[in-house]
């Protein structure tokens, strides 16, 4: 897995003090720089370092281009619809319903990952009330992630995504480049459709809202919803249900 050295971003609309850390295994940035990923915007100003291309161009399962997966694994979660439930210790178990029909690459990527339970024991790193709660860092602070990033799924990304960024939506981190997302995830906590079509959502919570809630009401240390090490909410395990 990765260990960066600079801390991504990724901005919450009408707050500009606020920033929700993204995972980004190539090209972080600094939260000054963040600022083609911060509105929500559907432009195509951000250029990806990796210099991937925004849409594969092979069949090849797990096809990986210059560190960034461009085609689903062949592992059974490339199509249809998938579940996911998260034990947090503590709180209670989040069960998810993942969409690889909308996000092919990113529920096959999450599903990889989970599979090989990479989740497990990590933790939710970052906590905005009425907005998110992010985890999935195996650094624990918004500067870690997996050892290769994916292809963002979203039109931004000249990707269609439809599924919108509503409360309960879990949905990919990132910097501001568009295929830097990782291992990294956010639960919305609240609706946020200026990050519609600029991040990669790929489910939505069935069942454990109450468990999001919780999670929500943890003690930050500022604005940008960081919290403490030891009281960061832990991912006991993710396992992945069909």
């Amino acid at each position: 897995m990765k260990n960066l050295t600079r801390r991504s971003f990724l901005g919450l609309a009408g707050m500009a003090s606020v920033f929700l850390g993204a995972c980004g295994g190539q090209g972080a940035t600094s939260d000054e720089s963040a600022t083609s990923a911060t509105d929500g915007s559907t432009g195509s100003d951000s250029a990806d370092s990796d210099s991937a291309d925004a849409s594969p161009t092979t069949d090849e399962p797990g096809k990986v281009v210059n560190g960034v997966l461009m085609t689903p694994y062949d592992e059974g979660y490339s199509t249809g619809k998938h579940h996911a439930t998260i034990k947090v210790k503590d709180f209670g178990t989040i069960k998810l319903e993942l969409n690889a029909t909308n996000a092919p690459i990113t529920v096959s990527n999450f599903a990889h990952l989970v599979n090989q339970k990479f989740y497990d024991g990590l933790t939710f790193h970052r906590i905005i009330k009425d907005f998110m709660i992010q985890g999935g860092d195996p650094n624990g602070d918004g500067t870690g992630g997996a050892d290769i990033n994916i292809l963002g799924e979203f039109s931004q990304n000249g990707i269609v995504n439809v599924i919108q960024h509503k409360r309960g939506v879990i949905s990919m981190a990132r910097s501001q480049e568009n295929n830097s997302a990782s291992s990294q995830f956010f639960i919305m906590h609240g609706d946020a459709e200026h990050l519609d079509n600029a991040y990669a959502a790929f489910g939505k919570v069935t069942d454990g809202m109450d468990v999001v809630d919780a999670i929500a009401e943890v003690p930050v240390e500022d604005g940008n919803g960081t919290v403490k090490h030891e009281n960061q909410p832990v991912i006991e395990s993710i396992v992945m249900d069909d």
